[in-house]
Order: structure tokens, then sequence, then C-alpha cells
């Protein structure tokens, strides 16, 4: 056609001339029931623009701007370049999306619709609604197509870049000559806020530094976030930026209209084989829409029913909602993923001929998801009167059994790996020349070492791991929070757990964080007393494949108890020594475990000794084991360097803990300024003891408790 459409023509356009993409024509009425005949291309770029805006408005909530300016970029992913499977959403060999500005998501479900999978058009109608799989924000458990969690700003694009890390690392274990098993791209669409967060800084930074060729972003640069235009917070040059982190950067100056340029870009981008790409498109938000386009307006409401029909007037297109004309079905059913679903499919049977190890380690990783044989037998086991280490040793001494027989462990530590000690014997970094390499050297990024987790978990094959002082998983919070939402199996190894840490400081001395991580749903928070609670955290970890684990080990050292259990660990507490006739009951986890057992050695009376390891496993134990592991009638003192939130009240009458900030001095006169001694311990007990002598003693688990309501989440 001699002249662009109306739906296309851009508020500042281009003076690049539109070139068609497609040699087929449809028709399209408009409101006077004309005919306007649209290539295949745009007709299925209106079609976008047109039921996004419909999806938010039926829900009376929502984002219709960015899914109307970023519809071209959607369509040319979804019909021209990646591979993917409707039929099969989870085919490992398929090209990753994710939509990092995830309030555009009714973008992606429309995407998902159209393109054969599991999101129906009841679902569409139901964007936001109880019970739909098309909730507010894309939920990678709720809906077939959506990789990763995303809305909070930031965290999708720094997830990309982990499954990008996992690409690199699965071709550089397992593609042969002939058999480049993992050689797909993993594609982001994301937005001005993404670009704001820090932690996209954080792991773009990364990932430039290794080099992750396969990672491609989309910016849609519309100039507008919910405060108006970006102006008012945001003015540096970001294509800049994206160079200085040694990413390949292009871009599309009329991403409204000019799809032909954001195909040929990405075309740029995949010939870049040793850079991530960043392909700068300048859209209008909510382009079209008369009155709204290029505001704040199109951005965090529905657009109104007068603007939507105006908007389909100046575009041509019918007035019927949720209008998909059949040849746009069409258009998409001929998308080349099921095709390339086959090739691959075939390749993969003459690989596993040639590499039939290689290929049953595969399988194992992504289908059958079973941990290698011989794991649990790895792990190690330490009796009392062995030497004396911090747990964080005791951690270590564990990844040494059973990391070299679980090639999916693969991560490392934000740059505290001497101090953390989560390089296990015979580990090789992950790199750009040995991305073989299953340890990575995350830098000082705590957050993005977090998402990108996350991301390697999303891929599929992985169990991935990250570390650093439990103080800091503050700043990695926002990513270690949708590991649980997202169900991913994730390992954070925290260590220098407590005050003892030391001559640090209460600025890396953690009070509150052990509360802060247990109060978080579905994650398990494993704080081991000695060496073989260390193992049975691990074991209890790498068991847990529906969620996170986060172990908590010492700086300072721990004797070996008598009585500790690797396999008692995954019940949460159990009693290290009985006594019938107790007066109190002595309950710890970690390090002062040992104060506890100590202090009993103190005291006059009958004592109970506890471990409680992680309150989320004991309190998926029935009635009668809580009931044995505290025992009615006897009161229980805790004792944990922490705040008692969660503890004191719940499983403990009183609590020896911390109720402010910690000191800088050597840990064991931190300990003794704050009371945390054997004689502390037992002057505590014997007050506790005293305080109920003729007075009934609360059954603290006789209690009622609501469950969760099962939701999907």
């Amino acid at each position: 056609f001699g002249s662009r459409p109306p739906f296309l023509c851009s508020v500042h356009p281009s003076p690049r001339v539109l070139h068609t993409m497609a040699k087929r024509t449809s028709t399209g009425g408009d409101s006077n029931g004309k005919a306007a005949k649209l290539g295949d291309d745009e007709l299925c770029i209106r079609t976008i623009r047109m039921v996004s805006a419909d999806v938010v408005q039926k829900a009376a909530s929502g984002h219709p701007g960015a899914p109307i300016g970023c519809a071209p970029m959607a369509h040319v992913l979804w019909a021209k370049v990646m591979n993917y499977s409707a039929s099969n959403p989870d085919w490992i060999a398929r090209d990753r999306f994710v939509l990092s500005n995830g309030h555009c998501c009714a973008l992606q479900y429309t995407m998902l619709h159209m393109t054969g999978y599991n999101v129906t058009m009841d679902n569409l109608k139901a964007f936001r609604q109880l019970g739909s799989n098309t909730p507010g924000h894309p939920e990678n458990f709720m809906t077939a197509g959506v990789e990763v969690c995303t809305g909070p700003l930031g965290q999708g694009i720094s997830q990309a870049c982990g499954m990008a890390l996992a690409q690199s690392h699965m071709a550089g274990t397992y593609n042969k000559p002939n058999f480049p098993l993992f050689d797909h791209y993993t594609y982001v669409i994301c937005g001005d806020g993404c670009m704001q967060e820090g932690i996209s800084s954080e792991a773009c930074s990364l990932a430039g530094h290794l080099k992750l060729g396969r990672l491609i972003v989309l910016y849609d640069d519309n100039n507008i976030t919910i405060d108006g235009a970006t102006e008012l917070s945001f003015s540096e040059d970001v294509n800049k930026r994206y160079e200085a982190y040694g990413w390949h950067v292009q871009t599309v100056e009329d991403g409204n209209s000019d799809y032909e340029a954001i195909a040929k870009a990405i075309e740029a981008a995949k010939a870049v084989t040793d850079k991530p790409s960043f392909i700068k498109v300048k859209t209008v938000i909510g382009f079209g829409a008369p009155t709204k386009q290029g505001t704040a307006g199109a951005h965090g409401s529905p657009l109104g029913p007068e603007e939507i029909k105006k908007m389909k007037e100046a575009a041509g297109a019918a007035q019927e909602d949720f209008l998909i004309p059949d040849e746009v079905y069409a258009y998409y059913k001929k998308a080349p993923g099921a095709a390339a679903e086959s090739k691959w499919n075939a390749m993969f049977a003459e690989y596993e001929k040639a590499h039939a190890d290689l290929a049953a380690e595969i399988k194992r990783r992504f289908y059958t998801k079973e941990l290698p044989k011989g794991w649990k037998e790895a792990l190690p086991s330490w009796k009392p009167g062995d030497k004396a280490i911090a747990t964080r040793q005791a951690s270590q001494q564990v990844l040494n059994g059973f990391a070299p027989k679980l090639p999916e462990f693969v991560g490392g530590s934000a740059d505290l790996t001497p101090s953390t000690l989560t390089k296990w014997n015979g580990a090789v970094d992950f790199s750009p020349k040995t991305p073989e390499g299953r340890y990575v050297r995350w830098g000082v990024r705590e957050h993005a070492m977090s998402a990108m987790c996350n991301g390697m978990a999303a891929y599929g094959g992985f169990i991935p791991f990250a570390s650093t002082f439990l103080q800091f998983t503050g700043y990695a919070l926002g990513a270690v929070r949708l590991t649980s939402l997202s169900r991913f199996q994730v390992i954070y190894v925290m260590t220098h757990d407590s005050i003892g840490l030391g001559e640090d400081g209460p600025t890396h001395q953690p009070v509150e964080m052990l509360a802060q991580v247990r109060a978080q749903p579905n994650l398990l928070v494993l704080r081991p007393a000695d060496g073989n609670e260390s193992s049975g955290a691990y074991a209890a970890a790498l068991q847990n494949r529906t969620g996170p684990s986060l172990l908590c080990f010492s700086r300072e050292g721990c004797e070996h108890l008598e009585g500790t259990s690797a396999d008692k660990v995954a019940k949460g507490a159990y009693v290290l020594k009985e006594n019938a006739d107790a007066k109190v009951t002595l309950v710890g986890s970690g390090s002062q475990m040992q104060l506890c057992v100590k202090a009993a050695g103190l005291l006059k009376i009958p004592v109970r000794l506890v471990s409680l390891p992680c309150t989320e496993l004991f309190d998926a134990q029935s009635a009668d084991y809580k009931a044995s592991v505290f025992k009615p009638g006897v009161p229980t003192l805790s004792v944990e360097a922490a705040s008692s939130m969660g503890i004191e009240g719940v499983y403990a009458h009183a609590s020896l803990c911390m109720r402010q900030f910690g000191q800088s001095a050597p840990g064991g006169e931190v300990y003794k300024f704050f009371g945390f001694s054997p004689e502390g311990v037992a002057e505590k007990a014997e007050k506790l003891v005293a305080f109920y002598e003729g007075k009934p003693v609360p059954n603290l688990l006789d209690r009622l408790v609501f469950p969760a309501v099962p939701t999907g989440h």
C-alpha cells in the first residue's frame, strides 16, 4: 500500500519508508463498513493492540499503554523469530521469553492465546480475576508459556541474565560437533522502570562481563512512567550505559510501525555471539489512543470505552470486543517453532546414540529430575570428639562430598568465597573461556545473584546456589521473595549468621534477618548446630524440589554434639537429650545449641535439650510428634542470638535473644556482653523455672492455627 494505515502512523513519524514484510493481504472493516487492505503483519499488530486494550478494559484494571506500544515487538518475536512449542511449553530447546515490564502482561496473554498456548478467550476475558490463569502480573506457575514471575521491575531482565548463563553453561557442557543442542536464545522486553531499578544494572553488568551472547533485550523506550514523563527523574543515556557494560547496542527509531527494522535489529543482534545485545526501540505508549497516547494516562488504568471506540475507528478495526480474525490465528500457526522442535528431537535421537551417557544426564536433569545416585552417601558425618569447626567449614566439607556428583548444582558467592567457603575441591569457574565451569563469581551483586539463580532455576535442569553473609540477604530479599513465590529450587548458603561474627560490628551482625526470612512463605530456613546437622541441612535443601532453602552457617567454631543427627534435621526439631524428670527444656539452633548443652551441665535441675534447626519443617510434623519434642507442662527457654520473633510464645515460654543491635568486638566478647554464655543460659533457665513455680505452664502447642487457604500459589 502506498501510505501507512492510520493505526501505524507515528505521532512523530520516522522518515524511514515502511516496507511490507508480508505479501498476502487481509481485509479489516472500519466502523463504517469500509474495507482497508492490510498485510498479515499489520493485521496481526492491529489485532494485538485492540485485544490488549479490550483485555484491560474488561477487567476494569491493568496497564493498556505498554501492550499497545510493544505490539510490533511482540509480533516480530512470536511470528518470525522465536522457536517455541505451544503444545509442549517445557521443550528444553525453546527460546526463552521474559516480559520484564510485567504490568504489560495483557500483551503476553494475548500472544499466548493467539499462538495456541492454554490461554483461552475466556481466560483473556477473566484477566485479573480470581482463579484465572491470567493474573495481574505474570506468574510462572499459573500460566503455561510464562517463564518467570515478573512485575517487580528489574527482576525479569535479571532473571533473563540467569537464563542466558544457564544456556551458555549447558552449551559448554553438552554441545558436541554436529550436535548444537543448546543454541537457543533468551529474549526480553523491558521498559523504563526496569532500566531504573538497580538490580538490572547489577545483572546486566555481569552479563556483559560474561559475554552472554544469546541474550537479546528489547527496551521499550516510551518516555513515560506512572508519575509522568521520564525526564522528571531519568535522563541518562541508556545506550551508552549498556555499551559500557560490554553489550552490543542498537536503536530502532520507529518502534510504532517499522516492524521490519525491529526484525533486522534482532537478526543483527543474533550475529553478535560474544556480547549480549540491547535494542532500544522508541515507541509511543498507548499508540493510537486519540487523547491518551504518549501520556501517563495510558499507563496504569483502562483507556475507557470511548477512547477505545475512537482508537478502533482510527485504526479501521471493527468495534467488536476481543475480535481476532481467523487470518491472525492462521498466521501464527505458521510460526517456526513446531518444525524446530521436530528437527531438534531428531537431532537429540542421534545425539543419544553417539553420547549415551550425556543424553541420559540431560534427560535426568530435565525430565525425571531425580538426584543422581550416591549423592546422599557422599555427605560426611562427624562424631563427638572430632575437631571443633565452624559450621561454614562443615558446609565446605559437605560441598566437597556431594557437589562433584551433582552436575546441576551451579552457583557461587558474592565476592566472599574465602569467607563463605563455597568453592568445592576441583570446582572450575564459569567464564567465557570455560562455560562448562560450575562456580560463578557473582561479584558484589547480591540482588542480581539471587535473581539470576531464579533465572537458572526457571531454565530447568539446575539447582542454583547463591552465597553471602546472612545480613546481606537484605540486599537480595526482592529476588529471594520471588524464588519462594515461583517455587524455584534455589539454595541460599548464608554464613556469619549471628553476632558471633564479631569485629565487623552491628552493620554485619544479623539480628532481625532470621525472623524476616522465617516469615516468608515457602522458604525453608535451616540453621544447623554442628557438622552432622550441616549435612542434614543440605540433604533437606537438595530434596526440597518445590521451593528454596536458606542455610545459615556460623563463623565461630562449634563442637560436634552428642546426639545430633543429619536424618533428624528433616523433622525440623528433635530431642537431643531426654530427661523424664526435666524441670526445663532448653532449645537452640546454630552455634547457640552449644551454649544450651554446656548450660545443662551447670544446672542443678533436670534438663531436656531440643535442637531446632528448621521451624518450617517442624511445623509440618504431626501433633503427637510436636508434643514429644516440647513436652506439655515443662517450661521452655529458647536461645538464639537473634530476634525471638516467631520463636518466643510459639515454641518457647521465654527467650535469651537479641532485642537490639550488636557491638563491634571479638565474637566471644560480644556473646558474653549480651549474656550468651553457658552461665548466662543457666541463669535464665533458673529464672524461668522460678517464674512458673506453683503456676500452670501454658502448653504453647495447644493453640488454634488456621491453615493456609489453597490458592494455586
